[in-house]
């Protein structure tokens, strides 16, 4: 089935703030970090049933070198991404 990725608003805040974060550290950082996103959404969009549900029919993706984990859900052929979620933060923040 091929699978259409969808980003909410929140999910692109975060994304940016994140990526705006890593490239005040280091250019090259940023670049790592963006890269390491699309490979977990390449990851996601080629088999978005190969992470499993942690709450709410969210299921979640972690970046590989980078402490944030992507939240997302399945719907039919629709895939969305509802936060780019650093694992430091508080989860009692973050509501859907």
């Amino acid at each position: 089935m091929i699978y259409k990725v969808v980003i909410i608003e929140e999910a692109k805040l975060d994304y940016k703030k994140s990526l705006l974060f890593y490239k005040d550290i280091h250019p090259k950082l940023a670049v790592r970090f963006n890269d390491s996103f699309k490979k977990s959404l390449a990851i996601i969009k080629q088999n978005p049933l190969l992470f499993q549900i942690r709450y709410d029919n969210i299921r979640i993706v972690f970046l590989k070198s980078f402490p944030y984990a992507v939240h997302y859900s399945i719907y039919e052929n629709c895939i969305v991404i509802k936060s780019i979620f650093h694992t430091s933060r508080d989860s009692e923040l973050n509501l859907f």
